[in-house]
């Protein structure tokens, strides 16, 4: 008897709790999205009624708010260590990057809502609950695995998302306001992994090394071409991820996801690379470095997508496809859990001990997957703004095209792995940035002479204009040469056998296209600091000349090759000083050094 008024307590407890936990997007019939406050109270009100979701506080953000996490666990445990050792695999899902695609905002609210009342339903009766009509865009609720523990960033752009306009992303369909694309220093957040100016990506890495997800989802929405399609992916470039963890991506965990989704009716198709004509000829396959986040996050050795609903598509319909394309995630991952699990775990410990990784990457247009790509015909036509002919698509005419995916890229070139790498401690900001992605190293307890790998910066391009707060240095060329460094106590020794390696290899080879000194960490190393007075210096160089007969004939050999040079005293002066002891060797001498065993 009292078995029975429990349950029937519970049932009546889980259809209040439905009926109050609504969200603005379902109140607004799928056309508004809460704010940014509205977001936080929901979720506050989902802890304090479920007994399976947990919101955290997290690191700060540059709006002066702190990033939330949310864990969804079937078992209750919110603990992570504990969670680690019941062999369970962590989905990360981060929203609003960007928060005018605020379209995983809604669509996780309405997820873990849903798989809440499912939890609760199943504890309490075992029956089914259903409230379809009350939930018009979800039309049914989904039960959490029990191997599956969800980590959810209900929203990463907090300055953004507090910044709402119905004039942002004006040629998006919905929702009514829109949040802004940059965060609270104009910051994109999605070019910010690596270089970290934000305090949100700082915190980003503490989460994401407290979760090590198995699979990482960042969601978004796309401009570009028009399409019948409703979702687009992006997949972690399988040869870029490499090694087991690439081939399980090409040939099992994508293909599952379009299985997954062709099921539930949508027809996937990989994010439109194409901008500014028609993509019926194909078009390469995104390929994103490490300053995206699902780029980072590939790093790490993380299954890693990008999620692209269609801009031009009604903002229900765009909630309705996040929302199922993350099942579809919840799906394979419970499936393919061990196979996950045993790929990671193989390729943390192989990277530990790899002796060469690729530093560089181009297209290989010779492979291609096939596709069916289904558009709308295109042409041109006069502009009413400029009466020049314009793009446009014709949606009385859509057509179905097989087209060619180039999903393939061929590394480049290879970077040696080092024994270890060395770091004075007077580059700080690097430390730093090493220390919040957990970075293995330790400083060196006296001073010590280390014959190091030098690398000197030969020659490199930097962009005329700034991007993301920085001008990046490009077509970096190096020469290297072997010399012993007096490292002082204090400076940074970090092994190469471990997990990192692949973030190390990234961030501080300087030739990689994201690295340190690419987005300017090192820029200080390109200025000389120490001169001369010309007159002064006449002297000592002639003294030094005359001790120096090597130097004279170099001297001699440059004057009788190049004419400008031998009219030019101020030119031959400074040759003189550019090869003595008293030029600084610091200049262009790159401040990470590279120990290997010879």
């Amino acid at each position: 008897m009292k078995k029975n008024l429990f349950l029937a307590i519970n049932l009546v407890s889980l259809i209040s709790f439905g009926q109050n936990i609504t969200t603005r997007f379902e109140q607004s019939g799928g056309k508004e999205s809460p704010t940014y406050f509205e977001i936080i109270d929901w979720w506050k009100k989902l802890d304090a009624a479920s007994p399976y979701v947990k919101m955290m506080e997290m690191g700060m953000s540059d709006a002066g708010y702190p990033l939330h996490l949310i864990l969804v666990s079937a078992d209750k445990d919110f603990n992570m260590p504990s969670l680690k050792k019941k062999n369970k695999r962590f989905i990360l899902i981060n929203n609003g990057i960007h928060p005018g695609e605020p379209d995983g905002i809604d669509a996780s609210m309405l997820l873990a809502r849903d798989i809440d009342i499912e939890l609760m339903n199943t504890e309490a009766s075992g029956k089914k609950f259903s409230n379809a009509a009350k939930y018009p865009v979800t039309r049914s609720h989904f039960n959490l695995p029990d191997n599956i523990v969800l980590a959810i960033i209900p929203v990463y752009n907090i300055g953004g998302c507090l910044n709402r306009s119905p004039n942002y992303r004006i040629d998006q369909n919905g929702p009514v306001e829109k949040g802004f694309r940059g965060n609270s220093q104009n910051l994109d957040l999605n070019r910010d992994f690596i270089k970290c100016d934000s305090k949100e990506a700082r915190s980003f890495a503490e989460i994401f090394h407290l979760v090590d997800p198995d699979v990482f989802l960042d969601n978004h929405v796309s401009d570009g071409a028009d399409y019948q399609h409703v979702m687009t992916l992006i997949c972690t470039q399988h040869n870029k991820l490499g090694g087991i963890l690439g081939e399980f991506m090409n040939k099992n965990f994508e293909p599952g996801l379009y299985t997954g989704m062709k099921e539930k009716g949508y027809d996937l198709i990989p994010y439109v690379n194409a901008f500014g004509d028609s993509p019926d000829n194909g078009w390469p396959e995104f390929f994103e470095g490490p300053r995206y986040g699902s780029g980072y996050a590939a790093l790490w050795h993380t299954f890693s997508f990008v999620a692209e609903t269609h801009m031009l598509k009604p903002y229900d319909q765009r909630v309705k496809a996040t929302y199922d394309l993350m099942k579809c995630f919840i799906d394979f991952t419970s499936q393919n859990s061990d196979e996950i699990k045993k790929l990671r775990d193989q390729t943390k410990e192989s990277v530990k001990s790899a002796a060469e990784f690729p530093i560089s990457w181009s297209l290989d247009r010779s492979k291609s997957s096939r596709r069916i790509y289904k558009g709308y015909a295109s042409g041109r036509k006069p502009s009413d703004v400029s009466g020049l002919p314009r793009l446009f698509y014709d949606r009385s005419k859509p057509y179905e095209k097989e087209i060619s995916f180039y999903n393939y890229y061929k590394p480049s070139s290879f970077i040696q792995k080092p024994q270890a790498y060395i770091i004075p401690q007077g580059w700080w900001k690097v430390i730093d940035l090493l220390k919040a992605n957990q970075v293995q190293m330790h400083q060196l307890k006296k001073d010590t002479a280390i014959e190091v790998e030098v690398y000197r910066i030969d020659d490199y391009k930097t962009a005329a204009r700034q991007y993301e707060m920085h001008h990046i240095n490009s077509d970096v060329k190096t020469s290297t040469t072997i010399q012993k460094i007096v490292f002082k106590k204090g400076d940074y020794y970090i092994p190469t056998n471990q997990v990192a390696n692949r973030f190390l290899i990234e961030t501080l080879e300087p030739t990689a296209s994201d690295s340190y000194f690419a987005w300017n960490f090192f820029d200080a190393l390109l200025g000389q600091k120490e001169g001369y007075s010309g007159y002064s210096f006449e002297d000592i160089a002639a003294t030094y000349l005359k001790t120096n007969p090597d130097l004279m004939n170099k001297l001699e050999t440059k004057r009788a090759s190049d004419t400008a040079f031998t009219k030019d005293g101020r030119a031959q002066l400074n040759f003189v000083y550019q090869n003595s002891p008293f030029f600084e060797n610091s200049y262009l001498r790159y401040p990470v050094y590279r120990l290997v065993l010879r």
